[in-house]
């Protein structure tokens, strides 16, 4: 089982020094990898989703741009793999994300995961001059540009959404391919994840949510013809690991113990990787209880 944590790029804790000691720490004491995510907006009256309006946390007032954090992380470590999770595809040109991928890609030594999604904040849409409807169907176009770019010159792709003249595009990403991973939540967003090949990375809400999601990827993935064992499903834990054990027993939320308990649990079912979200306060004070998770110390 891998671990992963999110480098702080929100709120006060952003700052370079801060996301350049997580970064090192992370590699030292033996974590696989450390992550970033992107918000574009922070509404003040609340995130718009198909209606209904969404209370945001502070924290999405100020969010540190993924790719740019990823490179800082990249030039202060030397091992360590650098995902986004996620970033919204959408709101991005696909040939122009790609390249930047690529770079990252090329820049660290073939370090780096690419979690996309589909987005779902109305306003940001807004913003970025992209339509709202059909980001099912833009997101699998989007998915298939972004292959192409990163293949073999010269490249092309022609769509219902997106079209790529002839052409080009470098840079190449230092691997054959770079990784892709959804962040899908609807049953029809983990299926489409699944026909494309792309891994899966659901927010962790109990047992019972996680085991019927990856029952649905899995599926899907065997109708498509691939083989499930080989994608990876990497679970996002929206708070830190604890320090006492909890109520809820062996679990990604419980106490480091707790959370070694429940690997195995989670590996059955077909997780493949774990990570936290720092808890508000100093990083410093939460390390501990990763080092605990792996067997090291700070």
């Amino acid at each position: 089982m891998k671990l992963g944590v999110s480098l702080p790029t929100t709120g006060s804790t952003a700052s370079a020094d801060t996301i350049g000691t997580v970064a090192e720490t992370a590699e030292r004491i033996g974590l696989d990898t450390v992550w970033t995510f992107e918000r574009l907006l922070s509404p003040t009256a609340g995130g718009l989703m198909d209606g209904q309006t969404v209370p945001l946390p502070d924290a999405y007032d100020s969010v540190l741009a993924p790719l740019e954090v990823l490179a800082f992380a990249a030039a202060r470590t030397s091992r360590i793999t650098l995902g986004t999770s996620i970033m919204v595809a959408l709101l991005h040109n696909p040939a122009d994300l790609a390249r930047r991928f690529a770079t990252l890609d090329r820049l660290s030594g073939g370090r780096v995961v690419a979690g996309l999604g589909q987005g779902w904040m109305a306003q940001e849409f807004e913003a970025a001059g992209v339509p709202l409807s059909s980001r099912g169907p833009r997101f699998s176009e989007f998915i298939e540009a972004v292959r192409a770019v990163w293949g073999s010159d010269p490249v092309s792709y022609d769509g219902r959404f997106y079209r790529i003249e002839e052409s080009n595009v470098g840079p190449k990403p230092l691997r054959d391919d770079i990784p892709i991973l959804a962040g899908a939540a609807s049953p029809g967003g983990i299926q489409r994840a699944a026909r494309l090949g792309l891994g899966l990375n659901p927010v962790w809400f109990g047992w019972e949510a996680l085991e019927g999601t990856v029952e649905v990827y899995r599926a899907a993935a065997e109708e498509a013809g691939r083989d499930p064992a080989t994608l990876p499903v990497v679970v996002r834990v929206n708070q830190f690991p604890a320090t006492e054990p909890t109520a809820d027993g062996a679990s990604p939320t419980g106490s480091p113990a707790q959370i070694v308990e429940a690997i195995p649990r989670l590996e059955r079912i077909g997780v493949t990787e774990l990570l936290w979200n720092f808890d508000e306060g100093p990083v410093e004070e939460q390390f501990p209880r990763l080092a605990e998770l792996v067997g090291a110390s700070v």
